[in-house]
């Protein structure tokens, strides 16, 4: 088992930014693939960003590439989303993810442990 905790959520303008953090507990955190999604009302959870163990093996999503960066910090339990030149379409509930299978997923199924989301809003 492994404890997901987001926070840095919060209200931002267009063309500001945001950063993200998920701290886990439990299981070791370095044999973890984590990921971040996003839920939009109405919308399915939308696949972000993903790293795998070691900080290698990252992937984005085609709508955040080149604004977001995710990255992730072993001796601290801690994976970052940071994100840069943010839109009204970036809101969302933003969710960490931990796969503890080996390779790096961007598929939501894939991963078995979630955190309980941070809110993300842009104003236009």
């Amino acid at each position: 088992q492994v404890q997901l905790v987001e926070s840095g959520g919060g209200l931002v303008q267009a063309g500001g930014s945001l950063r993200l953090s998920c701290a886990a507990s439990g299981r070791t955190f370095s044999i973890f693939a984590m990921g971040w999604f996003r839920q939009a009302p109405g919308k399915e959870r939308e696949f972000v960003a993903a790293i795998g163990r070691s900080g290698t093996g990252i992937w984005y999503g085609d709508s955040v590439k080149g604004r977001f960066t995710i990255s992730r910090d072993n001796t601290e339990n801690t994976v970052y989303l940071q994100m840069n030149s943010l839109k009204p379409e970036d809101t969302a509930v933003y969710y960490c993810a931990a796969d503890s299978r080996p390779g790096v997923a961007r598929f939501a199924s894939a991963y078995a442990y979630w955190g309980q989301g941070t809110q993300v809003t842009v104003s236009s």
